[in-house]
Formats: structure tokens, sequence, C-alpha cells
């Protein structure tokens, strides 16, 4: 396993153009594993890394393009950089919309297939970072006991505490101390982080 804790999976049809980018992509410290096929890929053990897929857009069976419309359906969310011995302007327009970090036309520039990969790695490691802070959140809000919870929403919105209190029926001193629960286990240090803390939750879950 390289340094960085990192993987590239390269998919491409053609031995000899597999070969040649495993030979670049080791050569500056990746770890890497390559397929002829998709197929090939999906029945493989995959290491739980930050990943880039290097990915061939014609391939046998499943295409390239096929693939990365698959992707989200099948559990696999990889940055990918398409190469391609055959593209078009619409095919690399389609494959860029969707999401790709780069679509490269053989024969390309190495070091423009190494910028590539360390953009999508560098982007997977982010979306990773950013999971795991939000599955952290999702935990602390979990912790709240519902009344919790319900002062939570209240005060994100700027209610002052004895309007908390008037709208669900508890006195003011309950509230404070409901409050400071919601504050510690949150891990808020102020209001403007608890406010947040809740739009990152509740982008998460597709509220308003």
């Amino acid at each position: 396993m390289n340094k960085n804790g990192s993987i590239v999976y390269v998919i491409d049809d053609d031995f000899y153009v597999r070969e040649s980018i495993e030979d670049l992509l080791r050569s500056v410290g990746h770890e890497v594993r390559s397929y002829g096929s998709v197929e090939a890929f999906l029945g493989d053990h995959r290491i739980d890394l930050p990943t880039c897929l290097v990915l061939d857009v014609r391939l046998p069976d499943t295409s390239g393009l096929e693939f990365q419309r698959l992707q989200e359906s099948i559990g696999i969310r990889f940055p990918i950089v398409f190469i391609t011995g055959h593209g078009d302007i619409p095919m690399s327009v389609a494959a860029m919309k969707a999401g790709a970090i780069e679509f490269l036309t053989k024969p390309f520039r190495d070091q423009d297939l190494l910028d590539a990969v360390h953009a999508g790695i560098a982007l997977d490691r982010r979306r990773r970072a950013d999971e795991e802070a939000l599955t952290e959140l999702r935990a602390r809000y979990t912790s709240l006991t519902p009344r919790e919870q319900e002062t939570m929403a209240l005060v994100v919105t700027g209610m002052l505490n004895k309007q908390i209190a008037a709208g669900l029926g508890l006195s003011e001193m309950t509230v404070k101390v409901h409050r400071a629960q919601v504050m510690r286990k949150m891990n808020a240090p102020s209001l403007a982080d608890l406010v947040r803390i809740a739009d990152s939750l509740n982008a998460a879950t597709g509220k308003a």
C-alpha cells in the first residue's frame, strides 16, 4: 500500500495499455489494480481507500460510459478519468457533465494522466472525509432526547428561550437546560456553529 493510502483502478481491454499505465502510476508511488473489463473489476475485491478509476470508453460488454451511468445504482462512487482512442466531442461532453474528472484521448501525455488521477484521488479523499464528518454529526444528533431535538429545531431558527418555552409548553429554565445539553452533545461552541450543523444535517436528508 502506498504512503498516501490510496489506490488506482485501471480498466482497459488492451493489455499493453494497462501495463503501460500501471508502470507509470507505480513509478510515482500509486498502488494499482488493472482489469480487462468492467465485469472483471466488479468481480474482484475492492480495497476501501481513496480511489480513482482510469476507465476506457470502449470496452467489451459494459462500456465505460454505461458503467459511469450505473455507478450510483450499484453503490460505487469513484471519480473517473476516461481514456479513449475513439473519442469525440459529444462523448467527452457527456462524460464530463456526468462528473468525470478528465477525458483523455490516446495517446495522451503521461503528466496529464497523473494530474487527473491525483485530482480524482483528492476529490475522493474529500468526499470520504465529508461523509465521516456527517456520520459523526448524525450520531451526535441521535444522542439527543426527543425534547432536545425539538429544542434544537427551534433554537436554530433564532427563537429566544422564552419563545421556545411557550411553544413547547415548558418553563424557561427547562429550555435553558435542554439548550445547554444540545450545545454540549452537538459539540457546538456557539449558536452559529449549531446552525451550520443543522444546515449540514438538513442538506444530507434533503430538507429545506
